[in-house]
């Protein structure tokens, strides 16, 4: 049973809030891929995809005007409900939260876990440039670990992509490096350890972390050393969206084991083609795709007993 962890939606209404704040080509991508839920479960039938959890991609719902990033999150989160009451055995829903204005992501979460029955959250690595381990948002992850929830870690461009893509998506190589900086800060200023109840699921099988988490551990015996960083990061989920294999999943297992590894498409920012050449290399991997079903129905239960119950 294959569960994607990393699947993307677009509804109407965050599609034209996207155009309407000059998001046309979010993060330097060609445009905004096409997205309907009839025609992502066509998707899902052909790759074998037994359910996805739906979630708003970068740059999320913080366009740039403040006044409009909550009733946009309330939008996209209602909106991804729909799709869930309609398909209860192929969707579920990681929920956007509306930062960097803490008092409403607080009322967000209670609203999404009352009133949505949500499976967790998404967030985004920064959030105009201030990134989600700021000390500002605390209360936020507090409260995700009151409620043992599971949060999807998605990367965005970083505040300074002018200078550091040269003029070429950002996804190829600033996601990664927006990913491995936002959780080496977590792990560093003592997030992870204070959230126990807390699953992270960090994207692209880890980003750079594997190959910088020696580094890290290292500067740790100075910067912070009551941190054990190897054993904090070891701990986080993983998805294997994009190509990890055949070289990042090697690298990735040297820091976690497999039961904390999961499936993701990245679809439809990822095309098609592209995330069936992916799944591909899953599927040959030496029954990995079996072991990655098993861990996603462990950590979101309540998808497998919707899944289950539809049959």
């Amino acid at each position: 049973m294959k569960l994607d962890v990393h699947a993307h939606f677009v509804p109407d209404g965050y599609r034209a809030a996207l155009q309407r704040t000059g998001h046309d080509h979010p993060d330097g991508m060609p445009a905004i891929p096409e997205w309907s839920a009839a025609t992502h479960i066509e998707v899902m039938d052909r790759l074998g995809i037994a359910a996805s959890l739906l979630s708003i991609s970068s740059p999320g719902v913080h366009l740039g005007d403040g006044t409009t990033t909550g009733a946009l999150a309330r939008e996209v989160n209602e909106a991804g409900r729909r799709a869930v009451v309609d398909y209860p055995s192929r969707f579920g829903l990681l929920a956007s939260l509306p930062l960097p204005d803490v008092d409403a992501a607080m009322a967000e979460i209670a609203h999404c876990c009352a009133r949505l029955d949500v499976d967790g959250f998404v967030l985004l690595t920064n959030i105009g440039g201030t990134y989600v381990s700021d000390p500002s948002f605390e209360p936020v992850w507090r409260e995700l670990d009151r409620r043992n929830a599971r949060v999807l870690l998605h990367p965005t461009s970083p505040a300074c992509w002018e200078e550091t893509s040269f003029g070429r998506p950002r996804p190829m190589l600033e996601f990664f490096f927006d990913t491995t900086r936002v959780v080496v800060d977590l792990v560093l200023n003592g997030t992870v350890a204070r959230s126990p109840d807390l699953e992270l699921i960090v994207p692209h099988a880890g980003a750079t972390l594997p190959l910088l988490a020696d580094r890290v551990s290292a500067f740790a015996r100075l910067l912070a050393p009551d941190v054990d960083v190897l054993r904090d990061i070891g701990r986080l989920q993983f998805d294997l969206a994009g190509f990890a294999i055949p070289r990042q999943l090697d690298a990735l297992m040297t820091l976690t084991t497999r039961d904390h590894l999961h499936y993701g498409s990245d679809f439809p920012f990822t095309p098609e083609p592209v995330v069936a050449l992916a799944a591909q290399r899953i599927d040959e991997a030496d029954a990995l795709s079996h072991d990655l079903g098993s861990n996603t129905a462990r950590l979101f239960p309540a998808l497998v007993q919707r899944l289950e119950g539809q049959r």
